[in-house]
Order: structure tokens, then sequence, then C-alpha cells
């Protein structure tokens, strides 16, 4: 499995994916690959879980 995989249902906060995202756009260094746009959007889709979890609790 790769770095950049996610599992469904895993519990990175919003930052810690922010991160990962982040340090996958400097790798790629702007240019997004097949494989890398397909980790980008997993993580973009975990990141929006995290960030919506974290507004339902402060709720």
């Amino acid at each position: 499995m790769s770095p950049d995989s996610t599992t469904p249902g895993s519990v990175r906060s919003a930052a810690e994916l922010n991160e990962q995202i982040r340090a996958l756009w400097l790798r790629a260094g702007g240019s997004l690959s097949a494989q890398e746009r397909e980790a980008y959007e997993l993580l973009v889709i975990e990141w929006a879980e995290a960030i919506r979890d974290g507004v339902i609790e402060a709720a």
C-alpha cells in the first residue's frame, strides 16, 4: 500500500490530511500523474469528512 493511499473510515485529522495533500503536490512538482490524481482525490474526500466531523463535534 502506498503512503498516499487511504483506508475508508480511517481516523486522521484534517490537519494531517492537509499536510499529506501538500506533500503530494510538492513531490509531484505541481503536475499530478493519473495515479497521483487518484491519491489526491481520496485524500481530499477524507479531508472533507474530517472537516465535517470536526464541525459536528463542535456543535
